[in-house]
């Protein structure tokens, strides 16, 4: 099963100020502000919802085509990714440009001043994804992820003029789209990925109900945070999975992306939408028991043995012969 990933591509900075940010404001001159704060620590770290996807991925054995786009520093991402299982083959880079980068602050209140620059992720509007797919022989599945609305648009449309079987997972771009942008981003997809308030804001802004979700796309895959995740398959009955008890819990960032990475890992397994969906969530319990997006390790015989823990024996059985976690 041939995977496209596409979506942002970016690099996050990190920084922490040993104070509160309130304390630097003054209240009669808040049009005025001015402000520099001299922070005590600075952590870069890999990121961008393609990427962290296509990461998982490789983590399981799979060889996901990162699609997006970025500059001319991409070039130690780009290796990371590939020592990782990843074909950058399907990434363009910017002559212009630097990779989108997020910069964001935060203080002892858990306060935030960021910035986003997109950059580069602009210029995603300009692939085609045909060349491609023909260059690597066949696509199953193209996600189209968060990224340059344009892009987006370009991609699902692309993907049912083609025949293409897509998953939409427009994600934190939702926000900023209004219902006639959001539309053309469902309608024809195969799959359908989103948390609940993504779902509500899906419904809010197009008019559509849950049960015009439903019958508008083959298989709606809804994250619930504690609660686990529910898949809903057309013509069957609704799924809900449990998630893994955590080992220790230290940055949520990125849990939504492993669990799609667990969860397209399966589909392409050809398991059932069930054992994919538990796959997916231990995934994400993965990267909430580290500090970054890309930085936990998979080991065989671990994996497993929390798969049975949590699921039993049967599902780690299942998809024992599937997982192999390559080391890089």
């Amino acid at each position: 099963m041939a995977i496209l990933i596409t979506g942002s591509i970016a690099t996050d900075h990190l920084m922490s100020f040993p104070g509160r940010f309130a304390d630097s404001f003054v209240a009669d001159k808040i049009d005025k502000v001015s402000l520099s704060f001299l922070v005590e620590e600075l952590q870069i770290r890999r990121g961008g919802v393609a990427p962290n996807i296509a990461f998982g991925m490789g983590c399981l054995g799979l060889q996901p085509v990162l699609v997006g786009a970025v500059g001319p520093d991409f070039a130690d991402y780009e290796s990371w990714l590939q020592r990782h299982g990843v074909d950058t083959s399907g990434v363009h880079i910017s002559e212009t440009a630097h990779t989108a980068r997020f910069v964001c602050t935060t203080d002892l209140e858990q306060n935030q001043i960021a910035s986003f620059y997109p950059g580069a992720m602009s210029e995603a509007r300009n692939i085609e994804l045909k060349p491609i797919i023909d260059a690597i022989g066949d696509a199953d599945v193209v996600l189209i992820g968060a990224n340059d609305p344009q892009a987006m648009l370009r991609h699902s449309e692309e993907c049912r003029f083609r025949g293409y079987p897509f998953a939409a997972d427009p994600s934190q771009q939702l926000a900023r789209m209004e219902g006639e942008e959001i539309r053309p981003l469902v309608e024809g997809a195969t799959y359908l990925f989103t948390n609940e308030y993504e779902s509500a804001l899906i419904q809010q802004k197009t008019g559509w109900s849950a049960a015009d979700l439903r019958a508008m796309v083959d298989i709606w895959v809804t994250t619930l945070g504690p609660g686990g995740s529910r898949v809903e398959r057309r013509g069957e009955e609704p799924v809900q999975v449990s998630v893994p008890e955590e080992e220790r819990r230290a940055d949520p960032t990125g849990v939504g992306d492993a669990f799609r990475a667990g969860f397209l890992a399966g589909q392409a397994w050809g398991i059932s939408d069930q054992r994919s969906a538990q796959v997916g969530s231990l995934m994400a319990t993965y990267v909430i028991e580290t500090i970054g997006t890309q930085e936990y390790e998979l080991a065989q015989r671990h994996f497993l043995e929390r798969m049975a823990k949590t699921y039993g024996e049967d599902a780690a059985a299942e998809v024992e012969h599937h997982v192999s976690c390559p080391r890089p």
